[in-house]
């Protein structure tokens, strides 16, 4: 039996998740081999054409800051890029792209290429090296092994995956690759648990066929935004591709009730659980059936192309209904079919079996991310693929895990969510899963985790320093802000008046002032010629006016997350027997017992377990000496 080369680490499935762990190894000097079942399936996005969104949106920023792909990829010959909720405040805003299928893949690769110690391969891998306890290794198709240190598994929707349409049922993974097949069964050997999960895509239309004056047009932003901190170079908006915002008609609602028996959903063919914020249309049809309508985005897919996919109309219909379906949608009278829509299903490892490090932990050597981990969604992959190529690098390098807090990054809330709760169905991000999500938000991600990358060694100290700068200059600019009084002087209402804005009737501290809703930066500036001296670029400045003007709202809790943060600091002894514990209810024993938490934190949010069991553990542990 053929012996291929030694890695240090070997990730398989180049997704989101695959090019996030590889590339952050390689990065802290691992030797990375990347397996894909075919190099035309990296970074592809095989279902929607789009980067961010609520939560995820976040997520790209903090793999930004952590020097990852994902975010210069997504900045790269965009489609269309806009800030999200901006009627409501910082804590729930973020930026979504209309991605280019095309060219997003080809940015990665651009970027794959570039990096030292990383062989892309193309293989389909079958089994793992393992003995029983650690995994050391790959065994490809064609029987070959290849030992390595550490293996990470991102398999994406590619597990034993199969396509459903109607009564269609086939072995494919998504968007016509072959399916990643062998590995799952392997891994049920090995003792894991193996689950079964759904997601979906809808039908991609051509766009000459369709009628765009019946549906509302939908622009990207005018303002020069980024998913990365590093991006200078923007699209400019008269480039940017529209979108359209179109909804159901009643004949759309009849033509789905009137089939539901011919779905792969209702009709028994389907097995896996999909997802419950993004459920298929006939699904969303049949729970709402109040509504008379729903809304659906149609999103051009490529600059040079034709298709556009129909967002919020994903279906496991026949092709004969799914005809039916899209001619029933105002503008769509007409339109022309490229691709229809489909479920997939596939396998994916019970996630409480990983722990906080995203480390399997039966054994040493074997981490996951993306979906095999139980999530959806491009971003949330890309995230869990960065912190498993940290871990699993720390870990080779015999140092202490990387292991962020809930109220330090999104990354954190979503892995706390996954090993602690698990996830019934593909779990998918969202702000409001994060407690603390005013401290979480879109423009500090780089204040929040750059100066852990640093350290890593996940970025160069040019960066470190342009960050550092930044950080003074901004410390600069509020000790003028503090040290500043403004009167009620004629040339000072004057501008205020110009600028519709209520003029002073005494002396204020400029910090105070910029706490007023209609008054910004920009103002006080053109007021303080020692601000404008100081040149702050946009994003320091959109720093600097969140927190002042929303100082008491972040302090509240920063103090929140301070005083619960001493529970996350109370390691558990590995060894404890929770069955044994007098006092702790049986359910919150037998679910302590399962997800063996880190720490009294984590044991706290595990499903099953009360404040009152919380207590008694904590008491326990006191008198074991323990704390």
């Amino acid at each position: 039996m053929l012996v291929k080369v030694d890695y240090d680490i070997i990730v398989v499935g180049a997704g989101h998740a695959g090019v996030e762990a590889a590339y952050a190894a390689s990065k802290m000097g691992m030797k990375v081999a990347l397996y894909t079942i075919s190099f035309d399936a990296i970074a592809l996005l095989s279902c929607n054409p789009s980067i961010g969104g609520s939560a995820k949106g976040n997520v790209v920023r903090e793999i930004d800051a952590f020097g990852g792909v994902m975010s210069r990829a997504a900045d790269d010959r965009y489609l269309q890029l806009k800030m999200l909720n901006t009627s409501k405040g910082p804590g729930v805003q973020c930026l979504r792209s209309q991605s280019d299928r095309k060219t997003y893949p080809e940015a990665v690769k651009k970027i794959l290429k570039e990096a030292d110690n990383l062989d892309v391969l193309e293989g389909m891998i079958v089994d793992l090296l393992y003995d029983e306890n650690k995994v050391y290794g790959v065994v490809l198709e064609d029987g070959s092994q290849v030992k390595s240190k550490a293996v990470i598994l991102t398999t994406g929707t590619f597990m034993e995956a199969e396509i459903l349409r109607g009564e269609e049922k086939f072995k494919s993974g998504p968007d016509g690759h072959k399916a990643s097949l062998g590995l799952s069964s392997s891994l049920q050997k090995m003792g894991l648990e193996i689950y079964r999960l759904k997601t979906g895509t809808p039908p991609r239309i051509d766009k000459r066929t369709i009628d765009f004056s019946k549906a509302k047009i939908q622009y990207g932003a005018k303002d020069n935004l980024a998913f990365s901190y590093l991006t200078t170079t923007y699209v400019p908006f008269e480039e940017q591709l529209p979108c359209h915002l179109i909804y159901t008609s009643n004949e759309t609602h009849q033509i789905i009730l009137n089939n539901l028996h011919r779905s792969a959903q209702f009709s028994g063919v389907m097995q896996g659980v999909g997802p419950r914020y993004c459920p298929s249309i006939e699904g969303k049809i049949h729970t709402f059936i109040d509504k008379p309508t729903h809304q659906l985005f149609l999103e051009p897919e490529t600059r040079d192309g034709h298709a556009v996919y129909i967002q919020g109309f994903a279906t496991s219909m026949p092709k004969d209904v799914q005809e039916k379906m899209v001619h029933s949608l105002p503008g769509l009278e007409n339109a022309k079919i490229l691709k229809y829509g489909y479920a997939i299903e596939y396998d994916a490892l019970v996630p409480t079996q990983f722990d906080l490090t995203l480390k399997v932990k039966k054994y040493e050597g074997l981490y996951g991310a993306g979906q095999i981990c139980g999530t959806s969604g491009y971003e949330e992959a890309a995230g869990l693929g960065l912190i498993a190529g940290i871990n699993a690098t720390l870990s080779i390098q015999n140092k202490e895990p990387f292991i962020l807090k809930r109220n330090e990054s999104y990354l954190a809330v979503m892995i706390d969510d996954l090993v602690t709760k698990g996830a019934s169905e593909p779990y998918r991000l969202l702000s409001s899963r994060a407690e603390y999500r005013l401290l979480l938000r879109h423009d500090n991600a780089d204040l929040r985790l750059l100066p852990y990358a640093y350290q890593l060694g996940l970025v160069d100290e040019l960066r470190y320093a342009e960050f550092q700068k930044k950080n003074e200059l901004i410390a600069k600019a509020t000790h003028i802000l503090k040290t500043t009084y403004l009167g009620a002087k004629a040339e000072i209402n004057k501008y205020l008046l110009k600028n519709n804005i209520k003029p002073l009737t005494g002396g204020h501290l400029a910090y105070d002032l910029l706490k007023r809703p209609n008054l910004n930066y920009k103002h006080l500036s053109d007021l303080i010629p020692s601000l404008k001296q100081l040149n702050l670029c946009e994003l320091a400045i959109l720093q600097l006016e969140i927190s002042i003007k929303y100082e008491g709202y972040i302090s509240k809790q920063e103090k929140e997350a301070t005083a619960f943060m001493k529970f996350e600091m109370i390691n558990l002894p590995t060894n404890i027997n929770y069955l044994n514990i007098d006092g702790l209810a049986l359910e919150a024993r037998q679910q302590l017992q399962k997800i063996r938490p880190q720490t009294i934190g984590q044991a706290s949010r595990v499903q099953g377990v009360n404040p009152s069991d919380i207590a008694v553990l904590i008491l326990v542990l006191k008198k074991e000496g323990v704390l």
